[in-house]
């Protein structure tokens, strides 16, 4: 997973623009103060879901309010469709699941139809999940052709007796399972196109005469976060999940595998403790084992869950010179999203059925 530098244009894809309001109200202005959200994380819950749409270098003053209405929206039919599963009395895994499906349809995040390219122009996806009730989990990484992997990801932890598979024996495997199974040509976008043309652009690279739609300046504007999408909840009977999807890093090797679909780093959870999701540098992410270090500080160390992200996030992982961030959700529902990065794209739902969404400080 991967966020890379985050500048607003003016184009969005058309898919995302009609996402209903959360409750079918209009949209909120700036809701709550830190104190009152402080105090809504911080507060129990039986039922409590939280997601990321990615982190990274997110700059407030490029982004329309228009732009902003948008991926606040998207946030939250994400959060309204987890909550929906588990206010039904379904399962964190549900929850989890339905909320990174609807993340990964739409073409604003960086997972599913919205991957970025690997360097040879290739949507190459990845992702996993987690069953903090039995340790289970499934990861699935090299895939071309699956429109959902994070469903994928839950059908390898239910029926393989592996935990971790790829490529084009996963892709048969979810072609026999009835997943969705597309042709590549679905994950393309223009947006993602041309950002994976404007990293091999510079001003000596491109004269004024080929800068155009399809070979974009090097000053192109780039609105769309790189980053990856994750979801942690708890669920009436106390279990715990975590789900993690991504496109991965923009121009990457097509072969690279990053944390997103590594138990431990990019994904973790265990009953009683919490739930990690992770969205950032996926180098650091794997070589720190962020994730499990969350779980671990707080079940050896004894810390609240948000002084163990925090550590983690803020000294742990700062201090090698990895950015990104986390949501996290322990068995309480109370829940952490600390992130290192300008901006992270973030929501959480508790029992009240209210969803709380922020990019920067404020919250809608």
């Amino acid at each position: 997973m991967f966020f890379g530098a985050c500048l607003f244009g003016t184009d969005r894809p058309s898919s995302c623009e009609d996402i209903p309001r959360a409750n079918g109200s209009q949209e909120r202005s700036h809701t709550s103060s830190r104190d009152d959200i402080d105090g809504l994380m911080n507060h129990p819950s039986q039922n409590s879901l939280v997601i990321h749409g990615g982190a990274g270098v997110l700059i407030e003053e490029d982004m329309s309010a228009e732009q902003r209405k948008t991926y606040v929206a998207a946030l939250r039919n994400a959060l309204l469709s987890g909550f929906g599963a588990l206010r039904a009395g379904g399962t964190s895994l549900e929850a989890t699941e339905t909320a990174v499906r609807v993340l990964e349809d739409c073409p604003l995040f960086n997972a599913g139809k919205g991957a970025v390219f690997s360097r040879d122009g290739e949507n190459v996806c990845e992702a996993s999940i987690m069953d903090g009730r039995t340790h289970a989990a499934g990861a699935v990484t090299l895939l071309r052709t699956v429109k959902n992997p994070i469903s994928l990801a839950r059908v390898v932890k239910d029926e393989v007796p592996h935990v971790f598979i790829a490529a084009t024996e996963a892709e048969a495997f979810a072609a026999k399972a009835g997943l969705d199974i597309v042709d590549p040509s679905y994950f393309y976008t223009e947006h993602r196109w041309k950002q994976h043309l404007g990293e091999f652009s510079t001003p000596d690279v491109l004269s004024k005469d080929q800068e155009g739609d399809d070979v974009p300046p090097s000053y192109w504007v780039d609105p769309y976060p790189r980053g990856t999408v994750g979801a942690c909840a708890v669920d009436i009977r106390g279990d715990l999940a975590a789900a993690t999807s991504t496109g991965g890093m923009n121009n990457k090797w097509s072969s690279r595998i990053g944390d997103t679909p590594m138990i431990s780093c990019g994904t973790y959870a265990e009953n009683k403790v919490a739930a990690v999701s992770g969205t950032g540098n996926g180098e650091f992410f794997i070589r720190y084992a962020v994730a499990h270090d969350i779980i671990a500080r707080m079940k050896y160390g004894k810390v609240s869950l948000a002084e163990a992200a925090d550590a983690t996030i803020h000294d742990t992982m700062k201090n090698a010179g990895g950015d990104g961030g986390v949501v996290a959700v322990d068995a309480q529902g109370k829940v952490a999203m600390p992130y290192n990065t300008s901006g992270m794209f973030r929501g959480f739902i508790k029992d009240d059925g209210v969803p709380h969404v922020a990019i920067w400080d404020e919250w809608y």
